[in-house]
Formats: structure tokens, sequence, C-alpha cells
């Protein structure tokens, strides 16, 4: 079920529940980037061929959106930018040097006027009594890359000019530039040059496609979603005009050509025909017009050919140069790893044991579905060729296609699946056009594999279903209508449920609730109609301590100058070593060969944004991310972990005019997880390095909360990334474990005053403040509140290998003023503890 279908089914319905809308919505959000398949293109006057009646574009644009197939643009297009308009023929009168330019010449043009004009040009060819293309003041001519010139009035060295004599790529119509166009003389002045070089013109529609409308991609999906339209809001019943293939007959059997399926599970049909004697040209003008319009480059009649009928049915063929096919005999088969075969780009690729071919006797001719061989493409020299329809399996189609990164219109469709009863109308279709553009003769007949034919689906739809789903009443003969003009068959009907069985060319159907969105489209899905009141379960609230902490501490990070970011979860295995890799989740159907695994640590993917911010000169970057990690132990032992990731790197602050900004440290990344957990009331925070390791792992409540590491070089060097990066790993789920456990309290605040006092310890440098604080926790003194160390201070006077700790401490009696012989009495008993365990001296 597409995400328009869940809105709209939860939109309607009567009675939602807002924490299950809430996860819908989020789902389509998350998804939005795999609903939305590649835009098709439709032209206007193509869809209109096979309407039964013509329709404004601009209606038909709401109506497209309005059945489901949203029309992103609308433009209108032109075969020659601008249409020609104001360009005429003129004839030159006169032609004499310019007298201020040696390359540019004074011209008389007579294009009809009143008067001729005076144009200045450049060009090596211009001579009196030429007939010419002339661009009249306030024509606008584009250029390749469609950028406008507007002719207007101007003075060139000295001389006025009104206009412009034009060369064949300034008007569009073709590739010269070596001089202006000349015309034959009887050509007649002042005719429009539209009329001497027809422009075509259309409107484009840009359709935004979800991947289960398969059978829109074509102009005849289209015209048939349309044609159901129409027949449900119109009197009356309308039918597709489809192109008859009534006439279709083999000339001959002269070719016969044997097609043999070896993996039918790949391929459950392959149909093929011999044309001979074809003639190997440019296409006809119209049908270079179509093909330029939705954005093909027109290439042989013969390519043209398949690529149009591609477009208008949505089913793929591919022309073979018979020569190619030895032995008479087409193999569908697949090879053995490694088999080198080079495509039509010229490109050798190594194939996979699981790519399907299509081959001759002896060897391979074209990857099935997605691209076709060198050696047997339709060449200038064809003259025979061998027309292949057939349909393969989407899932073989699609691991093929992103295996070798060939992204073909053809393995677009295939791998979303086409309309197998259709494989014999559209070879029909395209051997009578072939022979009617490029001549020849139809030398077999169709040989039609289909091994094991296709049953259709049958799905049943109750009317109170309907009703339910739709919030909407609709008689029994207006869903009949509606689903019959749609290509749905009938089986049965009862009183209140009808059988219908699905076409072919749409394979995501098998639920009612699917036949009730196909309803709901052709119906409009601007008519769904909205409740006056909606029933609301309130939610229960089963997440709100993690949701609640996430928000604190993104607005904490936020405010001291963090930005928050979101990377992929799906990552490049080459990152790992072969230890990491033993664990990991890996893609079974990876999107392209950089993305075959799920992050096992959060490190990689952040450093891809910190690297790709550095190669932009922005250089002082503190970033946080809330994101998973996966691993797995075998087949269905699948783990995931939530994290809060923190990336620093370069100053903690700009340089300003008062002061320079100072490079982020690993003190700055411990200062940083403390205030994070103090910020979620834990007080019991206690950092410890790992050994061997370099990290520093940070407890709360004695469990490891945070892991903080200075990223190795190595690591960062696969990156490009050469200055110092810090990491802070927070383990997000032992957070919440923790913070579940933890009671709020409230203590009235101290009527008495806290009283201060400083120590300066002189100890050796190899002596840690955690060693420090270890002691003053066995003094067992109740009335300390506070430790903080607020210098360190090295230097030879204070004797080798020592170093000075300068800390404070805070005493707090909740019950009385402490008198300075209490706090000289707990100072002593401290001081003792440090001199016996630490052999510290006191600093005077």
């Amino acid at each position: 079920m597409n995400a328009l279908r869940i809105f709209t089914l939860c939109h309607i319905a009567g009675a939602i529940c807002i924490a299950e809308l809430h996860v819908y919505l989020q789902t389509i959000l998350a998804a939005s980037a795999l609903i939305k398949a590649r835009s098709m293109t439709i032209s206007y006057n193509w869809l209109s061929e096979y309407l039964p009646e013509k329709i404004d574009p601009e209606k038909l644009s709401r109506i497209l959106t309005s059945i489901g197939l949203e029309v992103e643009s609308l433009e209108s297009y032109q075969s020659i930018k601008g249409g020609l308009e104001g360009v005429v023929v003129g004839e030159v009168l006169t032609c004499i040097p310019h007298p201020g330019a040696d390359k540019l010449k004074l011209t008389t043009v007579n294009i009809g006027a009143e008067s001729p004009l005076n144009i200045v040009c450049g060009a090596p060819n211009v001579a009196a009594g030429q007939k010419v293309l002339v661009a009249t003041v306030g024509t606008t001519l584009y250029n390749k890359a469609g950028e406008p010139l507007t002719i207007k009035k101007a003075k060139i060295r000295g001389e006025e000019s009104s206009g412009m004599l034009c060369a064949e790529d300034e008007l569009g119509i073709g590739e010269s530039h070596e001089g202006i166009l000349v015309l034959p003389q009887d050509t007649k002045v002042g005719t429009p040059a539209v009329t001497l070089y027809p422009v075509y013109t259309d409107y484009i529609y840009e359709i935004g496609l979800t991947p289960n409308r398969m059978d829109a991609q074509s102009h005849m999906g289209v015209a048939r979603d349309v044609t159901a339209y129409l027949t449900r809001h119109n009197s009356g019943t309308f039918k597709i005009k489809l192109p008859s293939v009534n006439g279709f007959k083999p000339d001959n059997q002269d070719k016969e050509i044997d097609i043999q399926i070896l993996n039918p599970e790949l391929c459950p049909r392959y149909s093929g025909l011999v044309i001979t004697g074809v003639t190997i040209a440019p296409s006809p003008q119209w049908l270079q017009d179509r093909l330029k319009a939705i954005g093909l480059r027109p290439i042989n009649n013969i390519v043209d050919i398949t690529n149009f009928i591609l477009h208008e049915t949505g089913q793929p063929l591919h022309a073979f140069d018979l020569a190619a096919i030895k032995g008479n005999q087409v193999q569908v088969k697949t090879l053995e790893d490694g088999y080198s075969f080079e495509t039509l780009d010229g490109k050798i690729r190594s194939l996979s044991k699981e790519d399907l071919m299509i081959c001759n006797s002896d060897v391979p001719m074209c990857i099935a579905g997605v691209f076709g061989g060198k050696q047997s493409g339709v060449k200038d020299t064809t003259t025979d060729i061998f027309l292949e329809s057939a349909v393969f399996n989407p899932v073989s189609i699609r691991k093929t296609s992103v295996r070798h990164g060939l992204r073909t219109d053809a393995a677009v469709r295939f791998e979303k699946g086409v309309d197998i009863s259709n494989v014999i109308y559209v070879i029909k279709r395209a051997a009578m056009m072939i022979k009617e553009i490029a001549g020849g003769s139809i030398s077999s007949a169709i040989n039609d594999l289909y091994p094991a034919p296709k049953e259709k689906t049958h799905v049943a739809l109750k009317y109170h279903y309907l009703k339910k789903l739709s919030g909407k009443n609709y008689h029994q003969d207006t869903i009949v209508d509606v689903l019959e003009a749609l290509g749905f068959e009938k089986i049965k009907e009862g009183m209140d449920e009808v059988w219908v069985a699905v076409p072919y060319s749409k394979p995501d159907i098998s639920l009612p609730a699917d036949i009730v969105e196909e309803i709901l489209r052709i119906d409009g899905l601007d008519n769904i109609d909205i409740p006056s009141s909606i029933t609301i379960t309130p939610a229960i609230d089963q997440n709100g301590l993690k949701e609640d902490l996430k928000e604190k501490l993104a607005g904490f990070l936020v405010g001291r100058g963090f930005n928050e970011i979101m990377t992929n979860s799906i990552t490049d295995s080459k990152y790992y070593n072969e230890q990491t890799l033993q664990s990991v989740v890996k893609m079974i159907n990876n999107l392209s060969a950089d993305l075959d695994v799920m992050r096992p640590s959060m490190i990689e993917t952040g450093l891809e944004s910190l690297a790709y911010n550095i190669n932009r000169k922005n250089e002082n970057l503190q970033f946080f991310e809330f994101g998973k990690t996966y691993s797995t132990t075998g087949v269905g032992k699948y783990f995931e972990k939530e994290h809060l990731a923190i990336y620093t790197t370069g100053q903690n602050h700009e340089d300003t005019w008062q002061q320079k900004g100072s490079a982020y440290t690993i003190y700055q990344a411990k200062g940083l997880a403390y205030a994070l957990l103090q910020l979620c009331g834990f007080t019991q925070i206690k950092f410890q390095i790992e050994p061997g390791s370099g990290l520093i792992e940070v407890l709360a409540d004695k469990k490891k909360v945070i892991e903080i590491q200075s990223v190795a070089a190595q690591t960062r060097e696969k990156f490009g990334i050469k200055v110092p990066v810090f990491f802070l790993d927070l383990d997000f789920g032992t957070l919440i474990s923790l913070k579940e456990t933890k009671k709020i309290t409230y203590k009235e605040v101290p009527k008495y005053p806290t009283v201060y006092r400083d120590l300066a310890l002189v100890v050796d440098r190899q002596v840690h403040y955690d060693q420090i604080q270890d002691i003053i926790k066995k003094t067992n003194l109740p009335l300390l509140r506070s430790t903080r160390l607020f210098d360190v201070f090295e230097n030879d006077k204070l004797g080798p290998g020592k170093k000075s700790m300068a800390i404070n401490f805070a005493f707090l009696d909740e019950q009385k003023t402490l008198t300075d012989k209490e706090i000289d009495l707990m100072m002593t008993k401290l001081i003792t503890g440090f001199e016996k365990q630490l052999q510290a001296e006191i600093r005077k």
C-alpha cells in the first residue's frame, strides 16, 4: 500500500487514532525517497491520440492529479524554441564593406515592408541577391544552451543595424555556423520562416509516479486512467482508442529462429520474429518530433520505433542484427561468473552467474531486459533484424541493473513488472510500424514461448468495506463501470460484494483495499468527502521519557553551538576491517556498490559529513546525531543499538577582535560528557581510561554510558581529514535504563552559607585527579559537598617529575554555620590522606 493510500484511508475513515496516524505520517516521511520513482514524461499530443475526446491541457492536468498521477510540471514545448516568431524571408539588395571594420558588411534587406532594413552582418558568405532569413527587431532567438537573445536596434561601429541575418544554429534549425543560411532564389520575400521550417508544438507533463504504478509508465496506461475518469464523470461509456494490429500477417516464413528458454523462472514469456530487407535511415519527422518532445534523442528508424513503442505501451523491445544470431538460435539463459561481455556503450563488463542473458548458439548477445551488446546491435549496414518482445523476472532485472550500474528505461519498467498479456500485441504493433517506415518483409511467424501461463488474481470487494474505508456510498453499477474501464473483469456479483479478476497490467493489486484505492482514484482524490466529525482515541504515551530526554539533550547541544545532522544508516563495507565485517548486517539488494552494509558504528558516517564540510572550508565543526548501529550473530539474529554521537573538530569558537579561538581538546570533550550526564540528573560520574585502547570511559552510577576518543589518524585518512577529531559515543539505551530508575527529589535551598577552601598539592606527574577524588571519598566527610580542580602547574622548581594541582573544596552544614575549627579539622583529614597515599606535599 503506497503512502498516498495510507494517508487517504486514515483521513477519511471517520475514526482515527492519533498515535497511529502519527506513525503513518512518520512512515511516509521516512520513506519518501523510496516512494517516489523517476518522473514519467507525457506528451499531450501523443496522449490525446488515445483519448476518446479532446481535453484542454490545463483541464487534463487537473484530471491527472485528481486520479493520483500528480502533475509536477506542465510546460509548452516547441521543436525550435521561440517558434521562429519574428523571423521572415528577406532579399539582400546591397552588400558593401563596413567602413570601420574589415570583417563586417553593410547590407540593405527587403523583407516586404515599406522600406528595406539596414543590417550590419559579419557572415563571410553574405552577398547581394541572396534570399536569407532575417530576425526582425523584437525577435527572441535561443542558443543551444537555451539562453535567449533579443534582437534590438543597435549601432555597430557607428552604423545602424535593424535586425540580424541568421545562420542555421542561431535559429535552431541546424548545426552550421559557417555563414548565414542561403535559401533558394524562388523563395518569396516576407514568407514567415515557420512556413519553411514547421515548428512542432506540444505540451509536456512531468508526472510523479509511485513505484506501484507500473501501469502508468506509458501513454496508453495514462490514457486508460483518463478514459476511466471520463466514464465515471460523464454520461456514457468511453473507450480508449488503441492502434489496431488486425492487419498484421507474415509475408513469408523464410527466416525462422529457434527460441529456447533455459531459465523459465527468470523469463516467463519470450516472443520474437524476423523482419528482412529493412533500410536503416533517419526516422520520419513526426517520429523524431514525438521522441524529442519527451527528451529522447532520435538514433535511427529501428531504434526510434522500439523507443516509441516503449513509451506508447510500457513494453520494452529489443532489435538484434539477424546476422549476429549464429546457428539461427536464441537461448535465454545465465552464464558462469566472470564472463566478459561488451555492451553497446563499448564497455567490457564482467557478468555474474545471476545475470540473465540473451545468447545465440555460441555467445551472449544482450543483457536481458537491461542493455544490448555491441556485436548484435542494429548498425547502419543492417538489413535483417530479429525483434524481441519478452517479460523478465523483476527481481532479477533489478539486481542486474544495479550490479552493472545500468539504469535504462527498459530495466526500470521490467523491474516494476510489465503486462505479460500485452507481449504479442506490442510485437505486432512494432513489426507493422517497422514495415511501414523502414520497409522490408515479415519473414517469420511470431515464435511465442509461454511455458506457464499466468493466472489472473481474483479479489472480492464487499460494498460495506468500500463504504467503511472510503466514507462514501457508491452505487453497484458505478463500482463495476469504474473497474471495467480500468481493465478489471467482473467474475460474479452478489448482494453485498463483487468478485473481479485483476488485469495483468496491475500486479500490485491483491487486496480489497487496493480495489478501494482504484475506485477512489478514478472518482477523484479531491472528491473525497471530509467527515463533519472525527472520533479520536486518546493515545497512551509509552515513550515519553525517551523522547523528552532527546529533546533535552538536543536543546542543550544546540545552545552550545552544535548542529544536528542525519546520516545514512547504510554505509560502505570498505571502511571496516575483516573482524568487524564478521558481525555486520549486509544488504541483500544494495542500491549501489558503496552502500552495502548497515553501519556497525557511528564514527564513519559522521566523518563523511565532517569531510564534506572541511573540503568546502567549513572547518570549525560541532555536530551531533541520534542514530542506530546494527549487528548480527547469524541468520535471524539481528541487533540494533541507539546512540547519541557527537563530533568536534577545529576551534571551539571563531576568532574575534577580543580573543582568538582555541583548538578543541580532549579536556573539552570530557567536560561536555560531564555536563551531559549532569543535565540528565547524574552526580556519581567517573572517568577511566580503558587500557591499550586510548578510549576514555565515562561511568554514571557505575555503568559505562559514554566513550570518548580522539579519532585515530589512520581512520581519518580514509576520509581525507588531516585535523584532529574528537568523538563522543553516548549509549542512549543504557542512559534511558539508568534514567528510569532515578527519582527526582527536591531539597530546600540551604539557609546557611557554603564555606570554600583551596588546597595546592605537589604530587608526581603521573597522578590523576581521579586518584585524588578516590581519596576524598574514602575520607568520608559528610559536610564536604563538592570539589573542583581549578589549576595544574608544572615547573622544575617544584622538583623533578612533580606538578602542582590546586583544588577547591566546598563545605556546608544545613543545620548551622560552620566554624573555622570544624573546617580545619576536615581539611587536616584530607591532607593526611593525600600525604600518606600520594606522598603529596602541601604548597604554602
